[in-house]
Parts: C-alpha cells; sequence; structure tokens
C-alpha cells in the first residue's frame, strides 16, 4: 500500500514541479515512475496479497482519511497505472514540451488513482471533483475554438449533475459518518438508483453520454485516450462499489438494460459521423454498454443461482474492461497521429493516408479489428465469454441480449470498415491529405507498444481470468476458474488458427505479388478521374443510415433545385447527438426561459441580498420549530 501512496505523491509532486521549472519531461518522467512504483502491489493484490488500510487521523467532518487496495481498486489501478504511463509518453511529443497540460494529465492520473484508494465519501467526493476540473482543463485546452469552449461547458456540467447524485446516494448510504465500512449497512434503493444515474454520466450510459462524444472530439489525443481508456471505467467502478453497499437492488436487469441500450446507440450514432474522434468516442459509449452487459448477466446469474452463467458473465464484462482499455487507446493514439500528419479530423478530408503513414495505419488496421470483438484479438474472447454465459441462461430476455450484442458486433465491423477505408484508402481528398507524411518515434512507439499487449491478450486470456477471480469474489460471486478457462479454450484455439492461416496467407500473397509487374488500374472508361470519384464517408453510410430508427438519425434538411434553370440549392446535415438536439437543448431552453422571469430577485444590492439571508435563517428556524413541537 506504501507504494501506491508514493506513486500518488510522485505524480501531484511532478505535475508541481513541471509548473515551477516550466518544462514537461518532469511529468513524463513522473507519470513512468508512478507505473513503476504501484503496479507490482496492484498485481500482487490480484494475487491474494492483502495490505492494510493507511488511516490518517483528522478533526471534523471526516474523523479520519483513510485510503486502501483491496481487489476491485487493484483491478482498475492495472489499467490506470499503465496506459497513464504510455499516454503520457505520447503527449511529450504530442505538445511538444507544453508544461501545463503535462502537469493537469498528472493531477488527472492522480486523482483517478485517489478514488480508486479512498475508502470514505469525503475523500472519494474530493478526488473525484479534482479529476473532472482536471480533466475539464485538458479538454478545453485548445479554448480559442467554440467548439471547444462549447465542449468543456457541456462535460462540466454533465459532471457536476452526476457528483450531485452521486453525493445524494452517499448521504442516503452514510449514518453518522460517510465511510464506506458503514454504506453495507444502509443500503437503500433510492441510493441504488441515484448512484446508478451519478456514476452512469461518467461511464456513458444512454442516455447520460451526451458530454462524451464532445469532450473527446475536443481533447488531445492521448487526453481522449486516457478518458476513453480509464475515465470512463472509473464510473464502472463507482457502479461496482455501489454494489457492495446495495446488494439487494435488483442489478442484473437493470445493468442488461442500460447495456443494450449503450451498445445498440452507441455503435449507431458513430455509424454516420464525420469526425473520427467522435467516432471512436461513440464505440466507447457501445462498449461500456458491453462491458455492464457482462456484468448485468453476472448479477443476474448469482441472484437466480445460477453460479456458472455468474462466472461466465463477470470474467467477461471484467475482462472486457481491461481488452476494451488497451485497444481503444491504441486507436485514439493512432488516430491522433492521422489528424497530426492530415491536419484535419474530418474523414472526407482524408484518404490515401495508408500509403503515406503506413506504420500508423497498421496500429489504426489492428485497432479497429480488435474493438471489432473480431478473432485473433483480445476483444473477441472476452465478448465470447458474455455469448457462451447469455446463451447458458436460456431464457427469452438474455436472447434479446444476445440479439442486441450480435446486432451491435454487426454494426461495429461496418463502422470501422468505413473508417479504415475512407481515411487510409483511395485518393487523398486535400491538400493537407495530400501531403501527409508518418510523424516521429514519438508518437508511433506507444502506439507500437500498445499494438504488441492487444495481440497478446487473448493468448493471456487465462492468466486474467485468474486475476480477476478476488474480483468477483468482492462482488459476491465465486468464480469457477476451470469452467471460465472450459468456456474460453473455443476461443482460444480460433485465435491461434486465425494468426496461423494470416500468417501463411500472407507470406504466400507477398511471394505472388513479387513475381507480378505493377500496372495501371483500369479505371473503368474515365480518363481523368478524380478523388471526387470515390465513396464519401456518408455514401458509405448511407445504407445502414436509412434503417436506423428516425430517432437516431442525423437531421437532413435539403432544398433540392425545382426550375427549369436552378437556383442554388442547399444540404445541411445535422450530425450532433440526437438526445442532445431533440431532447436536451430543448429542455434546457425552456427552462432558461422560465428562470429568466426570476432575475428581479437579483438586485445587485447589499442590504437586499442581507435581507434574502435573514429571511432564509427565519424560515429555517420556524420550520425547526413547528417539527420539533410536532414531533413532542
Amino acid at each position: 500500500m506504501i507504494w501506491c501512496l508514493a506513486a500518488l505523491g510522485v505524480l501531484f509532486a511532478s505535475a508541481i514541479a513541471a509548473l515551477i521549472l516550466r518544462t514537461h519531461l518532469y511529468a513524463t518522467l513522473g507519470a513512468l515512475l508512478a507505473a513503476l512504483l504501484a503496479l507490482p502491489a496492484a498485481f500482487a493484490v490480484l494475487a491474494g496479497a492483502h495490505f492494510a488500510d493507511v488511516v490518517v487521523p483528522w478533526g471534523q467532518p471526516l474523523g479520519e482519511i483513510r485510503l486502501g487496495l483491496d481487489p476491485l481498486s487493484a483491478f482498475f489501478a492495472i489499467p490506470l497505472l499503465a496506459l497513464g504511463a504510455t499516454c503520457a509518453a505520447y503527449g511529450a511529443a504530442y505538445l511538444r514540451s507544453r508544461c501545463v497540460p503535462a502537469a493537469l494529465f498528472n493531477v488527472l492520473a492522480g486523482a483517478m488513482l485517489l478514488v480508486l484508494l479512498a475508502r470514505d465519501g469525503i475523500v472519494f467526493l474530493v478526488a473525484w471533483e479534482l479529476m473532472t476540473l482536471a480533466s475539464y482543463g485538458l479538454v478545453t485546452f485548445d479554448h480559442a475554438q467554440p467548439e471547444v469552449r462549447r465542449a468543456g461547458w457541456v462535460y462540466l456540467v454533465a459532471s457536476h449533475l452526476g457528483v450531485a447524485c452521486i453525493l445524494s446516494a452517499f448521504l442516503l448510504l452514510g449514518d453518522s459518518t460517510l465511510s464506506f465500512a458503514d454504506f453495507a449497512r444502509h443500503g437503500t434503493p433510492v441510493a441504488a438508483t441515484l448512484a446508478v444515474i451519478g456514476f452512469g454520466v461518467k461511464a456513458g450510459v444512454v442516455p447520460l453520454h451526451v458530454w462524451l462524444p464532445e469532450a473527446h472530439a475536443a481533447a488531445p489525443s492521448h487526453v481522449s485516450a486516457l478518458m476513453s481508456a480509464v475515465l470512463i471505467k472509473l464510473g464502472i467502478y463507482g457502479l461496482l462499489r455501489t454494489i457492495s453497499f446495495v446488494p439487494a437492488f435488483p442489478w442484473g436487469p437493470v445493468l442488461l438494460a442500460l447495456g443494450s441500450a449503450g451498445a445498440l446507440v452507441g455503435i449507431a450514432l458513430a455509424f454516420y459521423q464525420r469526425d473520427i474522434k467522435r467516432a471512436l468516442a461513440y464505440s466507447t459509449v457501445e462498449n461500456a454498454g458491453i462491458v455492464l452487459i457482462g456484468l448485468g448477466l453476472g448479477m443476474w446469474g448469482a441472484a437466480h443461482g445460477r453460479p456458472a452463467i455468474a462466472a461466465l458473465g463477470l470474467a467477461g464484462g471484467l475482462l472486457h474492461v481491461w481488452n476494451h482499455a488497451v485497444v481503444k487507446c491504441l486507436l485514439f493514439l493512432a488516430a491522433g497521429g492521422l489528424v497530426h500528419g492530415a491536419g484535419t479530423r474530418d474523414l472526407e478530408q482524408m484518404g490515401g493516408l495508408g500509403a503515406r503513414m503506413p506504420r500508423l495505419a497498421r496500429m489504426l488496421v489492428l485497432g479497429g479489428v480488435a474493438i471489432a470483438a473480431l478473432p485473433p484479438l483480445g476483444a473477441f474472447a472476452s465478448e465470447w465469454l458474455i455469448y457462451v454465459g447469455l446463451l447458458h441462461g436460456n431464457t427469452q430476455p438474455l436472447l434479446f441480449v444476445v440479439a442486441a450484442l450480435a446486432t451491435a458486433g454487426a454494426m461495429a465491423a461496418l463502422c470501422f470498415v468505413r473508417v479504415i477505408g475512407i481515411a487510409l484508402l483511395g485518393h487523398p481528398r486535400s491538400r493537407a491529405a495530400a501531403d501527409a507524411h508518418e510523424p516521429g518515434r514519438g508518437l508511433v512507439g506507444p502506439a507500437v507498444v500498445l499494438a504488441a499487449l492487444a495481440i497478446a491478450m487473448p493468448f493471456a486470456a487465462p492468466l486474467a481470468v485468474r486475476a480477476i477471480a478476488p474480483v468477483a469474489a468482492q462482488l459476491g460471486a465465486d468464480l469457477d476458474v476451470a469452467a471460465v478457462d472450459e468456456a474460453l479454450a473455443p476461443a482460444l484455439i480460433l485465435s491461434g488458427a486465425v494468426w496461423l492461416g494470416g500468417i501463411l496467407a500472407f507470406l504466400a500473397i507477398r511471394r505472388v505479388v513479387r513475381r507480378r509487374r505493377a500496372a495501371e488500374t483500369w479505371g473503368c472508361g474515365y480518363t481523368a478521374p478524380s478523388p471526387r470519384m470515390q465513396y464519401t464517408a456518408a455514401s458509405f453510410a448511407e445504407g445502414l443510415h436509412r434503417l436506423l430508427p428516425r430517432a437516431l438519425r442525423a437531421k437532413v434538411e435539403a432544398a433540392p433545385p425545382a426550375e427549369l434553370f436552378p437556383s442554388p440549392a442547399r444540404l445541411a446535415v445535422d450530425r450532433r447527438d440526437p438526445f442532445t438536439r431533440a431532447a436536451y437543448e430543448p429542455l434546457l431552453d425552456r427552462l432558461a426561459r422560465r428562470f429568466s422571469q426570476l432575475r428581479w430577485v437579483q438586485q445587485g444590492l447589499l442590504h437586499i441580498y442581507i435581507l434574502y439571508v435573514v429571511i432564509a435563517v427565519v424560515l429555517g428556524l420556524v420550520i425547526v420549530t413547528l417539527r420539533d413541537g410536532w414531533a413532542s
């Protein structure tokens, strides 16, 4: 435990050093050192070690500050520390020696680590708020752009609404203190519902996800990677922590419903985005839904006395946390390199980048295959366990979840075929794409490390399942490692076969290609082909876009020419989140108009405000007096 506290101190101290000495080097080294210090402790806890909590005496209202590392905290601390160090190394090259974002990055990582170590509500909420403010500063780093300021504002409002729900849940769970040790004795369904809303905001649960695509698109790519890989997982960590406080709540059906909705809606909205980072952000909503499906299945199995299903669901959901963290971090870092080289996030302005940036292109293809849960990469193994568990359930609601998960998987494969094909293949669609070049080792190296991890993840799945067993036990489920290994075996065999077949096919194709001469592709009769003759990102998505429910489609406003000698036509496509466009914005506009009618209260005069305070105090005393009189 002392090494985790040392890592916490290193992160905050290196952030201060970077600001004082005005160099990012100390922050980058601090992130790397923190990972080296705390990762062995986290792995040791998952291997069965036990560390005593650290208790620091404190005055009221805390009484004491208690920090600890249990299997649940250690499970989420591992991707935080490992990917935090990787993203910090990437950020050093991406932002080119800017000390303020490097310092904020370490503050963000330190706040997330403190959230995982906190064992009372006040320290947890302080760390949660620090995490929100640090990530807000990073999201709005390029604040000169209006869309970035809007993204920061939406993120801040959504985060504080979530914090209000979490605080309310903690007040209902607590008694005389806000210690987590007392929460388990005071769980109520209302507190669980508030926790689902509060932590669901951070986890990107539909329809509370609207901040996520805005913030991920606006933030620097390494910050988007850490937020997608780790920060939203802390929302899932909060939900799992709440399960131990309120075990009687119907967690299984709730998480299965939220997960199915998130998986379907997230990938449907990702499919027609032009901004490559927004597409990746919506894919994160989908994968958060897949994690919730696995966890919900585990809770359902535990509640219905089906230990085999509980083991498969929890193993698949928790394993998918790690798989998605690695793969989505890889995708954001690879996409960040493409954006850095092409100078745009717009898929319609890319094209031909595979030939100009071959190393990052390979990383993007590898990440796309992995995130679509195709063999032979890691997400295939975790989703395989979830499928097996759902089919073992053999009930109508679970079969509906199978259909939802299969639909989301097919759409995910199409989505990343679209992203990879439009961005990497064909001819450049803009001058910036034509002039794109491969970035330096500082941007490619971290992506290569993550790609190696993504390749190794399916074959390390049996070891990961053994590491997950203490976490499942903490959640009230007995994880039968042997049964999970048996269910996992076909996925591992298939992954190995695909790797072997792929390598042999590659060698055979390479040998054939060497014997052939290069020739110009037939132009279908066109003598002067141009990039405008290619599929666009919008036309590629059009067929599936028409099949989506009307509420989830992009809003198209068209004014086609209708005269013999046409006047100028107009076509506008609104790809904003449909929940924001159709629900939140109209609601908030109406509330703003209503509250504007109370502006007469704000007089700007000090004695009027003192009068308001006096009236409030008198009313409070009257209410307390009447309540005490009624009770007596």
